[in-house]
């Protein structure tokens, strides 16, 4: 694929790429579109609607950064968490802080490398402090 340029982003018809396509931070305010970030920061979801437009960033070696544009007037509000929802949410939060060596709370999200608590992973370092 030929590299893109910022002057290829632009393509408001959609012609080009089969919906309109901006450049990166280039996308008009009076559409009244955003990304699916700026709908949550306004307590909105797209709620099922088509993507209205994108933006796209090229990049040097790899294939452009895509961000999906939706239309603010047809955004539905966000659902509200149930008390189920919050239920499981602690429990996926409790998985990922539970070592799977030690089964201990580590207070912290496991990250995936180690795959388990740092007193774990590094046990001699812990007897040496």
């Amino acid at each position: 694929m030929k590299r893109l340029t910022l002057a290829d982003c632009f393509d408001p018809t959609g012609e080009r790429f089969g919906i309109p396509t901006y450049p990166w931070r280039h996308a008009p305010k009076e559409l009244g579109l955003a990304t699916r970030r700026q709908l949550r920061t306004r307590g909105l979801r797209p709620g099922g609607q088509e993507v209205a437009a994108q933006l796209l960033r090229p990049r040097r070696r790899r294939e452009p950064l895509t961000a999906y544009l939706y239309r603010l007037d047809l955004a539905q509000p966000v659902r509200p968490m149930t008390p189920g929802r919050w239920r499981a949410h602690h429990a996926m939060m409790r998985a990922r802080r539970t070592c799977p060596e030690c089964r201990r709370d580590a207070g912290y999200v496991i990250p995936p490398t180690p795959g388990r608590c740092v007193t774990c992973a590094y046990p001699e370092e812990q007897r040496a402090a």
